[in-house]
């Protein structure tokens, strides 16, 4: 199977290893590294990139910028960027892959612990990953061709020590980790599912 791993950081390189362990064949995609370049912020670099690599069966997404901060300090200019890049990035990323993908292929987007643990700072990175489930789960339903759709939702890395002390009380997890989840949703016949890596209390 060939697999198209868009993004090239932590979970996106992590991601490319598992996939090519267990016998695929993987392009990786970053803004300026990996085997080609796009940014999913421009509609336009994704038809041009998807029509030059060809026929693909997967596309894995670990890519999408968010801008944390507190709500009434936040602007015009960080929703915006967060809407073009995690949230519509990943929506026009299946939209311009689409016509290339395999029958019976997969997609697979990220959100994270934020759809559902709510915390100061966190009002952009809550509403964005709203957005990205939601339309994975409606999506689903509509995809021609048998082609799936999922969602890996991880709570923060263990490799990303940065940004341990916003996640006080979280148990983090690994990016290996995180990879086994995209693995799971390309490889089973499951769709429309969001895979959490996080545990929460209702």
């Amino acid at each position: 199977m060939k697999a198209i791993v868009v993004g090239t950081g932590t979970v996106g390189t992590a991601v490319r290893k598992i996939l090519a362990e267990n016998g695929h064949e993987v392009i990786s995609i970053g803004r300026k590294t990996g085997d080609f370049q796009a940014d999913i912020t421009r509609p336009d670099t994704l038809i041009g990139l998807f029509s030059q690599i060809g026929a693909f069966d997967a596309v894995a997404n670990a890519a999408g910028d968010v801008y944390p901060g507190p709500f009434e300090q936040t602007t015009d200019e960080q929703w915006a960027a967060s809407l073009s890049s995690k949230g519509m990035g990943q929506i026009n990323l299946v939209r311009a892959a689409l016509p290339f993908i395999a029958d019976k292929g997969s997609f697979t987007l990220v959100s994270g612990v934020l759809t559902d643990e709510y915390m100061h700072g966190g009002s952009i990175g809550t509403t964005i990953n709203h957005m990205v489930e939601g339309f994975v789960k409606a999506s689903a339903v509509e995809l021609p061709r048998g082609v799936r759709i999922n969602c890996i939702s991880p709570t923060v890395l263990a490799e990303s020590v940065a940004y341990h002390a916003y996640f006080t009380g979280f148990t983090p997890v690994t990016a290996a980790e995180v990879a086994l989840a995209y693995l799971r949703a390309i490889s089973t016949p499951i769709t429309g599912r969001i895979l959490k890596l996080h545990k929460t209390e209702s």
